[in-house]
């Protein structure tokens, strides 16, 4: 008998990550129950309704679930035993603003939503919206567990806790996956052996997109070990876990992983996140100086304009879906929130990466700081693993950013202008930048997407 739960999935309306949590969902055959959609777009709930109707229907799906869309947040949440959030905090016109105002100044994002000049404009649209979800959840389901998908997600997480401190959250990413993909690639082209990513184990600690490996084994192969070899072999040409090294020169999402390796070399621990992530957390001079720069390390400059005319492909994709003009594929996804799921429910054990508020599980980070850690799920627990201490130089580097997340939580919590500047002069890609540049540029990127929504 499968066990029956409602999950509210906020957000999500356009994107691929309600299509692929629909996919697992339908896959899995010890799961039942409904899901709840609520997106401020409701024709795009309603398209993942269609979708997620077609999945279901399909001669290998192997639960039952009830899809219905909500008209309001609360609907949604009356009752749920999960909740899931992803949404897209503002419009691409803001975006436009978070990525690439600031080149105006010399500063160059090859992301632009966590940290660095994009990252705290982007914390101050979206965590009023969060401070209402964490409202809305002690009111109508305080019990719930609440995964959070939405970037910039250490501030997201820490609004979360801060507004209902009882709340069961936690932030999923899968950046630690690829690093444990490219680790699977570290133990064949040095050994031969082949590996899944979830055959080995992984020590990871750090904060989001900043997240170190400092173990790794397969069976009993230590795969740390063998790393240096990889990194002399291919620390110029670059190498991708995912096809040809160049790929970066065409998919804006590819990278060389030299700036991974750079870091390795000069801290002993493996940086667990992509390039384009990795860059925008230390002084911008070292690899995102300028195109030229960031073509040499091997990754790309995700420009807004990409992002946009992807969205419109993957709305277009959703539409054909729900309308039967598109194939809807029933195939694993490789994500891992549906494992989650089971092992809070008592399904299976799982240990997986995730960030909570720190309860002594990454030494060196104040305690109640979102840190990203392994964590156990099983039985209605989801319990952090301590974390191996990670070497002096890198711990430096993640302290900064950890402090400055709290900075800008406490910042805009009192909706503290000059607070929020103080956070937003600590980032480390508004290094060299004046006194009187920084708030030039704050205030310029502040009166460009100021809204109702956004918190100064």
């Amino acid at each position: 008998m499968s066990l029956s739960v409602k999950i509210a999935y906020i957000g999500g309306g356009s994107k691929a990550w309600a299509r692929s949590f629909m996919q697992d969902l339908a896959l899995d055959p010890d799961l039942s129950g409904e899901v709840a959609l609520y997106d401020i777009d409701q024709p795009a709930a309603l398209r993942n309704q269609r979708i997620a109707q077609r999945i279901h229907a399909h001669p290998a799906a192997r639960s039952q679930f009830h899809y219905t869309v909500a008209d309001t947040l609360e609907q949604a949440l009356t009752g749920a035993d999960f909740v899931l959030i992803s949404i897209l905090p503002g419009t691409f016109r803001e975006m436009r603003v978070d990525v690439h105002l600031p080149e105006q100044y010399g500063i160059y994002q090859s992301v632009g939503d966590t940290a660095g000049p994009g990252g705290v404009l982007r914390a101050l649209r979206t965590v009023p919206t969060y401070e209402g979800f964490a409202r809305a959840i002690r009111d109508c389901c305080p019990k719930a567990w609440v995964l959070n998908l939405t970037n910039p997600m250490s501030i997201c997480v820490k609004t979360l806790y801060r507004v209902f401190p009882e709340i069961r959250a936690f932030g999923c990413c899968h950046e630690v996956f690829h690093t444990q993909d490219f680790l699977c690639c570290v133990l064949k082209e040095m050994t031969g052996a082949e590996a899944k990513r979830r055959d080995i184990y992984t020590d990871a600690s750090g904060v989001n997109h900043f997240t170190w490996i400092t173990e790794a084994r397969w069976r009993d192969v230590d795969l740390m070990a063998l790393l240096p070899g990889l990194v002399e072999r291919y620390y110029e040409s670059g190498y991708y876990e995912h096809g040809p090294a160049d790929q970066w020169t065409w998919d804006t999402f590819a990278y060389g992983n030299r700036v991974k390796m750079d870091l390795y070399r000069r801290y002993g621990a493996l940086a667990a996140a992509g390039d384009r992530h990795l860059a925008e957390f230390v002084d911008r001079s070292w690899y995102l100086k300028d195109p030229d720069t960031v073509a040499k390390w091997h990754f790309a400059l995700t420009t807004v304009d990409w992002r946009e005319q992807n969205q419109k492909k993957l709305i277009q994709e959703s539409i054909d879906m729900a309308e039967g003009k598109k194939e809807v594929p029933l195939a694993p996804s490789g994500e891992e929130l549906v494992r989650m799921l089971r092992g809070i429910a008592g399904l299976e054990t799982v240990v997986s990466n995730v960030n909570l508020p720190n309860r002594g599980q990454m030494p060196g980070i104040p305690l109640g700081s979102i840190v990203e850690t392994n964590c156990v799920f099983t039985n209605g627990f989801v319990d952090p693993v301590v974390s191996r201490p990670l070497p002096a130089g890198a711990l430096a580097l993640v302290r900064r950013c950890s402090d400055n997340i709290d900075l800008l939580d406490e910042s805009i919590a009192q909706r503290s202008r000059e607070k929020v500047l103080s956070a937003f002069r600590n980032q480390a890609l508004c290094s060299g930048l004046t006194l009187e540049e920084s708030e030039q540029l704050f205030d310029r990127m502040c009166d460009a997407v100021r809204d109702e929504q956004f918190a100064l």
